[in-house]
């Protein structure tokens, strides 16, 4: 009798662990107008604008892959302020914590030429975990109680990837073994990034609309596409990939984190505004398909791996 006792509870675990997978904690496709559940806060002196119900085929870009709409949020700052600064906006009253993944579609869009970028371009889009929900959160806040994952909208940084958290409130530096191309690089030269994400042209229609987004992206940077980005939260470690290829993994125990709620941000990364008329427009992080789902944890990977083995041993006797 006593044989049986392992493989029930592990099924019983492996069962717990699927169904605990199967429903989102949270999830957003913002093809309603849901802006009175979100917060938005900006740094001092700095313009913003947070758009939770954007048409986003008004700047000529595509249905993001698998939604149903054109409507997702729209994120961008500093267009007019000359201020180095930035903001952040999270879900009201969420919370989310041991094992969980957060998933979205990102587009990062910039004023044209694509590839050396236009005026004021080299800014970021952010986001992360671990926040209040309540207050800025942006490449200069302080005390960076979070963790940060952030990266140029045109690849015009010597550091176009960067994670920050109370361990590295200015940043982990290129060469940190936190990040996960060769030698801890993080410009988009560099054949991880490259290799990643290939040179992209922007979408005919937003061509159309402006003539002026001519060229093509220089090879390492991530916009002019959707991407599927994940930070995958488990065991005390919150790795962040783009496309499946993974940029960063910060260990949890080795930070303070402030709350509990995710966020979503545009940062600029210096004090100057664009002078583009069309500014506000282009230079813009957009948001679409939010879900935040819980994750088994270690024991119970590890509980349907055995199970499957003990299975296996049955069927060779």
């Amino acid at each position: 009798m006593k044989r049986f006792l392992i493989p029930t509870f592990l099924a019983a675990v492996a069962a717990l662990a699927s169904s605990a997978s199967s429903a989102p904690l949270y999830f957003n496709d913002f093809d309603t107008d849901t802006s009175a559940s979100w917060t938005a806060t900006g740094s001092s002196g700095v313009d913003f604008e947070a758009d939770f119900y954007y048409d986003y085929s008004e700047i000529g870009v595509p249905a993001a892959p698998g939604g149903s709409s054109t409507r997702g949020m729209k994120l961008t700052a500093n267009n007019s302020a000359g201020v180095f600064g930035g903001f952040s906006v999270s879900p009201n009253g969420e919370s989310f914590t041991g094992n969980y993944k957060v998933t979205f579609d990102l587009w990062q869009n910039y004023v044209g030429p694509l590839g050396p970028g236009g005026s004021g371009t080299t800014q970021l889009s952010t986001y992360g975990i671990g926040t209040t929900g309540t207050s800025a959160v942006w490449l200069a806040s302080a005390p960076q109680n979070q963790v940060i994952f952030a990266h140029t909208l045109d690849g015009g940084s010597a550091a176009d990837y960067r994670a920050y958290s109370s361990a590295a409130p200015t940043s982990y530096s290129s060469g940190n073994a936190v990040y996960a191309a060769p030698s801890g690089a993080i410009n988009e030269s560099n054949a991880y990034y490259t290799n990643a994400f290939p040179s992209q042209s922007a979408p005919a229609a937003q061509l159309a609309l402006f003539p002026g987004q001519t060229g093509s992206t220089s090879p390492g940077e991530a916009s002019f596409a959707w991407r599927k980005v994940e930070i995958d939260v488990r065991d005390q470690m919150a790795k962040w990939s783009i496309d499946g290829t993974l940029i960063a993994t910060v260990d949890l125990s080795t930070v303070t984190l402030g709350g509990s709620n995710i966020f979503f941000g545009h940062s600029d990364s210096n004090a100057g505004s664009s002078t583009d008329l069309n500014d506000s427009l282009l230079n813009v992080t957009l948001i679409d398909n939010v879900r935040v789902i819980p994750e088994p944890s270690s024991i119970a990977i590890v509980g349907a791996a055995v199970l499957g083995l003990v299975a296996l041993g049955r069927r060779r006797r």
